[in-house]
C-alpha cells in the first residue's frame, strides 16, 4: 500500500513535490504511488532510480548529500516505488529541514 500517492504528468517537465518525515536513528521507508493525468497507472518497467537529499539553506540546498536513498520500485507495473534508508544513515542526520530529489530514468541505469 502506497503511503503517498502522486498524480504526474510526464510531458509537462514540472516536478512534483512531496513531504516525508525521517526519524533520527530509524529505519525509514516511504512508498509513493504515481498515476497519470487520466489516473491509470504510470508504468516504471524498465526504469531505474536514484535519490539524494541536502540540507535546506532556505533558498536552495547544499551541494554536500546528507544521505542517499536507496530506489526499488515495488510494483514498477502498477506504478510503485519505495524510498529507503537504514538506521546508520538516519542516524547521522542532524535535525532541520532538507531538500530531496527522485531521479527515474527510462532504460535502467547507466
Amino acid at each position: 500500500m502506497a503511503n503517498k500517492n502522486i498524480t504526474f504528468d510526464p510531458n509537462a517537465g514540472v516536478a512534483y513535490g512531496a513531504n516525508v518525515t525521517i526519524n533520527t536513528g530509524a529505519t525509514f521507508e516511504e512508498t509513493f504511488k504515481v498515476r497519470n493525468t487520466d489516473k491509470t497507472n504510470f508504468d516504471f518497467t524498465g526504469y531505474s532510480g536514484s535519490s539524494q537529499m541536502r540540507k535546506s539553506t532556505g533558498t536552495g540546498s547544499t551541494t554536500v548529500a546528507a544521505a542517499t536513498f536507496t530506489v526499488g520500485f515495488t510494483s514498477a507495473a502498477a506504478g510503485e516505488f519505495k524510498l529507503t534508508l537504514d538506521a546508520d544513515d538516519t542516524n547521522d542526520l542532524a535535525g532541520g529541514r532538507y531538500d530531496y530529489d527522485v531521479l527515474v530514468k527510462a532504460g535502467g541505469a547507466d
